[in-house]
């Protein structure tokens, strides 16, 4: 890379060796999961058996690209492993999500799979969540007021993400992200029902107890934590 900083090829090289032929796997959204993808591409041509359900249009671009079989999560069912990246993780493997817009149907298929194996940089490693000082929530554009006054009284100040035309950015459900100022969260799982209670919103950036493994790569050197 440009700036020196290596690129996660390590960490992605090391998710590889959870993947087993004939398994289904859920593919995320992001820098890390992409570098996952292309390395899993590698093997599918070399005669991996596997399927994939992409948390994105991205990635299923570039999935197919690679020539990896896709399949919906309908069809799928269940999902054996999901790989993705994160924006946080914290000491409890908590993490949060969502600063490359794909949260909801990241939760999704991290939700249908027996395992969520996270791919980081040990940047992204946080004492507390909240560290960084945003927390993405998803909300139906028709709720967004409600959302962003019921956010504010939780002590999130909500701001409407936009894209690089200035207009509001779109997830692909069709949705608006409002970026909420945080700082340490102390109750992640209770501030997260607390704001999937408001009227309209989809989903947050929040996902606590769904990692089972966050691989941790720092320069060339990979670490593998486990819940």
């Amino acid at each position: 890379m440009s700036d020196g900083t290596p690129g996660p090829q390590a960490s992605a090289a090391a998710a590889l060796a959870f993947v087993e032929d004939g398994q289904t796997l859920g593919l995320g959204t992001g820098r890390a999961a992409a570098a996952f993808v292309r390395a899993l591409g590698a093997r599918v041509a070399d005669g991996l058996r596997v399927r994939g359900v992409p948390t994105s249009n991205a990635t299923a671009e570039l999935a197919r690209e690679l020539a990896i079989p896709l399949i919906t999560l309908a069809d799928a069912e269940r999902l054996d492993i999901t790989f993705d990246g994160a924006d946080e993780v914290d000491p409890s493997l908590d993490v949060i999500k969502g600063y490359g817009g794909a949260l909801v149907r990241e939760k999704i298929v991290a939700a249908s799979s027996e395992r969520l194996v996270i791919l980081i940089g040990s940047e992204k490693l946080v004492p507390k969540l909240g560290a960084r000082g945003k927390l993405p929530v998803e909300v139906v554009p028709f709720g967004e007021s409600l959302a962003r006054r019921c956010l504010r009284d939780l002590g999130c100040e909500p701001a409407l993400r936009l894209a690089d035309d200035g207009q509001p950015y779109l997830t692909d459900n069709g949705n608006h992200i409002l970026d909420c100022a945080v700082s340490a969260i102390e109750q992640p799982a209770q501030l997260d029902r607390d704001i999937l209670a408001i009227p309209g919103v989809l989903g947050t950036g929040l996902f606590v107890a769904m990692a089972k493994a966050v691989i941790v790569q720092n320069g060339e050197q990979v670490e593998v934590l486990q819940r």
